[in-house]
């Protein structure tokens, strides 16, 4: 019996050269109590990097799983930060070590806008897949999900000390919710186009939308319940006058208007004009809303002053004085000069900017902003932290006290990443260094410490240019650069003795360099250059060229999908192979000179006898052109990279794939093995490099199959739409939660415990039936070993007819809060009595009375038509009841009298002490800041 070919699995080890993704949000976060402004967290792929700007490192990594990141938002006490990911899911870190113990899973698809209530307690998201979910963070659950937009969720806000929400979407509408009642009470159709934005201003009194034009429009809030009781109005009669507004462009036709009304009322107060004329790509505002940050899709940040009313008094006398002085000097204009102040004060004029960034402010960014945050610090100076579109990270201060403020650079993360997609990847002869090339920029890094750029060096060669530029590594200098060919040069290859090159280019044609020495006329010293031997004319494009390990055979991949094999020495054709059907992207020859493999644009690898040139195999590789193939050094296995974003692993002699790296999110375009085979460095358009490692791990390739086949199934499920129960319309409000893997193996879970326990019940009952037939005391019957081990982990417990339902609970105790309503509604209905019942006897015994009361109410709910049907439950369920509301109002006053105490304990101890406890502190000054802030209105400037 032959021995089986063994396989070892490579996995991920690290990902580099990414300093933050564009598809996620910039946000400042503060680190153990760090100073403001000094960190800032930027997504990284599927991770969150938090970088240091004052010394341009990374402090903290909060590791992901699988999925990209899409939306990042800081908790208001600076201590947590939620991150959404691209298959909808959101994840809570802690800032102080980094871990992850809260995770929601309700969105079908990336998650586009996180945002939390004042106090921290709640959390909104939006998605791409329409649907608005507010979830419950203290107790780790979805409260709601709120359907009505019919697009992209752009924009999500809470109202402070208001039950309310706004939210905007690409499908132009403003919506504003009643969360008391889940419900749309108004709907804002002003906008002609995408809302892409929003910010609240004023105390809430103000609404600023952005969208796909230059123009910022601005909205006044009227909360028609504190009107009406400052006011003193009957209800009737403010709702009339409010009503009779014939210019009100925010009403939704076919609503009545009065249901909209009962709680505010938003009119159109005046716009805003941008300098730039496309759509807004982001809009945000600092903590106090005194500073408004926009940017479109280019280089030029707008920022805005919101000022307060008494500053908005002096700037009009100011103007108004100008205005007098100007009449005065032209008497004839007297009349319509005079006139213009007075509208001035109108303030729903369209106010004008304060300040902005103008264009030569921003000359430092070499590429589009993407995302800002803005953050203000004490003495009026406000940070800005921009993520640029290619791949940097800006972070400017200004003091907004100045008359004409300036921004000063204050930092720049560049050297941990290129600024374009890295093409040219290289290992070392010892394994330890790695070299990227992109467009603009060759760095060298160091394998061990892959955040450590060794050198930063320019271009190594120009493909456009068809030029070919030397380096030397130890000063970073450009030695020569050399006139190679008059196309673009698409492939250099470094012959097997290395003692030159061979380069391949659109000019139609393949050079031979060899390497010399020669004496440099400026230091006197000796450096390489390199010698033009050869030209080898071919009729078509050269794209890839590659010599054979012995250097006996060169081939050369042409743009009209044929592979031409030479001899190295004579130039003379040896082999052609056809049989794509689009060009050879890349190929690579087999340590023994026996295989070739070519990959091409037709998605398909060629397995190729060197020695007949014939086809051994043809294997459909990827979804998508093959950007780079290469073998495994001294084996027949090679690695593809695919613009499919996978890497394959392959074996040329039984023609099988093997495995497949998954991890980048975007078109790989290159990778490279080192030298004894242990690593593998990959480059992609997401332009992150990612180090795979080889462990002693062995593959079984049944097992692979099969784990790719669940990967599909898991896809399959998450993107499952829930079933429409027939007679039934969607309404705007449904459960937060959503069928996933892990509520469904929850289930199973619940159900086997449950299993369990009526097993347990017969054999004990079985027991005790025989005992009694017998006269005597028999042995008891061996426990399930599971239950033996549930004893042994609780000491607390014995061997007794309770322990099977104590299983029971601790497996559905042991279920996610985010998940259990989930798992109890993937539950089917004949094991619901038996739970029912069960939930009896623990709130009897008073054992997870908060979780059973949660379990049983929504089993209640989703199968309230078939419990009350059977007379059998009934029973069970008006016990449950009894013993239901003894209980609970057992807890309830035991909590009152624990409060009474402590309350009785605070007025001792402050009697006594004369001090005063910090929550009555606090309060006191929420309330100064209440008053504070209602003789003290800010508004938007005027012109």
């Amino acid at each position: 019996m032959g021995l089986t070919k063994q396989y070892l699995r490579y996995v991920a080890s690290a990902v580099f050269g990414v300093i933050g993704s564009q598809k996620a949000n910039i946000a400042y976060v503060t680190l153990r109590g760090g100073e403001k402004g000094r960190y800032v967290a930027v997504a990284a792929c599927e991770h969150v990097f938090i970088w240091d700007v004052r010394k341009g490192e990374k402090v903290l990594i909060l590791q992901g799983q699988k999925h990209e990141v899409t939306f990042l938002c800081p908790s208001p006490d600076g201590i947590h930060i939620a991150v959404g990911y691209e298959d909808g899911a959101v994840r809570i870190f802690s800032l102080l070590n980094g871990e992850s113990n809260v995770s929601f899973n309700g969105h079908k698809s990336a998650v586009t806008v996180i945002h939390y209530d004042g106090l921290g307690a709640r959390l909104v998201t939006g998605s791409k897949d329409t649907d608005v979910i507010v979830w419950d963070i203290i107790n780790e659950c979805g409260l709601y999900r709120l359907r009505g937009h019919k697009d992209v969720i752009t924009q999500a806000l809470f109202l402070k000390d208001k039950n309310l929400l706004v939210t905007s979407s690409k499908d132009s509408f403003v919506k504003w919710w009643d969360l008391d009642t889940q419900h749309c009470f108004k709907t804002m159709v002003g906008h002609r186009s995408e809302v892409w934005g929003m910010v609240l201003l004023n105390q809430q009194n103000r609404l600023l939308t952005g969208s796909a034009d230059s123009e910022l429009r601005a909205w006044d809030i009227n909360y028609l319940q504190e009107v009406r009781k400052t006011a003193g109005e009957p209800k009737v009669k403010k709702g009339k006058t409010l009503l009779d507004d014939d210019n009100d462009e925010d009403n939704e036709e076919g609503v009545d208007e009065s249901l909209e009304e009962r709680i505010l009322s938003c009119k159109k107060a005046g716009s805003i004009l941008r300098e730039a004329r496309d759509r807004v790509v982001s809009l945000t505002a600092d903590a106090k809303a005194r500073v408004i940050a926009c940017h479109g899709n280019d280089s030029v940040l707008e920022l805005f002053t919101v000022l307060s009313e008494e500053e908005v008094q002096k700037k009009m006398t100011k103007k108004l004085k100008k205005a007098k002085k100007k009449a005065a000097k032209a008497q004839e204009d007297a009349g319509e000069e005079a006139a213009e102040p007075d509208g001035g004060e109108d303030r729903c004029c369209k106010p004008q900017p304060m300040y902005e960034f103008p264009n030569s402010s921003c000359t430092s960014a070499p590429s589009p902003i993407r995302w800002v945050d803005c953050l203000s610090c004490a003495g009026g100076e406000l940070k800005v932290a921009l993520l640029l579109q290619n791949n940097t990270v800006e972070t400017y201060s200004l003091r907004t006290s100045d008359k004409t403020p300036t921004a000063n650079k204050t930092a720049r993360l560049t050297l941990g990443g290129h600024r374009t997609d890295v093409r040219t990847l290289a290992f070392s002869s010892d394994n330890l260094a790695i070299l990227s090339a992109s467009g603009d920029t060759v760095k060298v890094w160091n394998r061990s410490f892959l955040a450590h750029v060794l050198w930063s060096l320019s271009v190594a060669f120009s493909h456009q240019s068809g030029k070919l530029q030397i380096f030397e590594l130890a000063s970073g200098s450009l030695l020569e650069t050399v006139d190679a060919h008059d196309g673009a040069l698409w492939s250099l290859c470094l012959a097997p003795d290395q003692r030159g090159i061979v380069t391949g280019s659109a000019d139609k044609t393949v050079k031979f360099w060899e390497f010399e020495l020669i004496k440099d006329q400026g230091t006197g010293q000796k450096r390489l250059t390199v010698k033009h031997t050869r030209t080898l004319q071919l009729e078509e494009d050269v794209l890839c060229v590659k010599f054979s390990p012995d250097h006996r055979l060169l081939a050369v991949s042409l743009l009209d999908c044929t592979v031409k094999i030479f001899y190295t020495d004579t130039l003379k054709f040896f082999l052609s192979l056809y049989g794509h059907k689009l060009p050879v992207l890349c190929l690579d020859i087999s340590h023994d000179n026996t295989l070739i493999a070519t990959g091409s644009a037709d998605r398909n690898v060629k397995i190729w006898g060197l020695d007949f040139g014939d086809c051994h195999r043809s294997m459909f590789a990827h979804d998508d052109s093959i950007m780079f193939l290469q073998f495994v050094p001294k084996t027949h296995l090679f690695f593809t990279a695919g613009k499919d974003k996978k890497i394959k692993q392959w074996d040329a002699d039984k023609f099988e794939h093997i495995q497949t790296l998954e991890g980048h999110h975007r078109e790989v375009w290159c990778l490279t093995i080192s030298p004894s085979g242990d690593h593998i460095v990959s480059s992609s358009h997401d332009k992150s490099l990612r180090l795979w490692e080889r462990t002693r791990e062995p593959i079984i390739l049944e097992e692979e199959r099969e784990m790719e086949r669940e990967a599909e199934f898991e896809e399959s499920m998450a993107k499952g739409d829930v079933p429409v129960v027939p007679g039934e319309t969607q309404g705007e409000a449904a459960p937060a939660g959503k069928k996933t893997v892990e509520t469904v193996k929850a289930a199973e879970r619940i159900m086997e415990a449950l299993e369990l326990y009526k097993e347990e019940i017969r054999k004990m009952e079985e027991h005790k039936y025989a005992c009694e037939h017998a006269g005597k005391e028999l042995p008891p019957p061996k426990p399930n070993p599971i239950l033996v081990a549930f004893g042994k982990c609780n000491l607390s417990l014995s061997l007794s007819v309770f322990q099977p339902s104590r299983y029971v609970l601790d497996v559905i105790r042991k279920v996610r809060s985010s998940e259990l309503e989930v798992s109890l509604l993937v539950l089917p209905f004949p094991y619901v009595p038996e739970l029912l019942k069960l939930f009896n006897s623990y709130i009897q015994q008073g054992l997870e009375v908060e979780l059973v009361c949660r379990c049983l109410f929504f089993l209640l709910k989703i199968h309230f038509g078939q419990i009350s049907s059977n007379q059998m439950l009934l029973s069970v369920i008006d016990e449950l009841r009894v013993n239901t509301l003894s209980k609970v109002r057992e807890i309830r006053d035991v909590m009152g009298f624990n409060s009474a105490a402590l309350q009785f304990l605070q007025r001792e101890i402050e009697s006594k002490e004369d001090v005063m406890f910090f929550a009555e502190a606090t309060g006191r000054l929420v309330e100064k800041k209440r008053k504070r802030r209602k003789r003290e209105r800010a508004i938007l400037t005027i012109a």
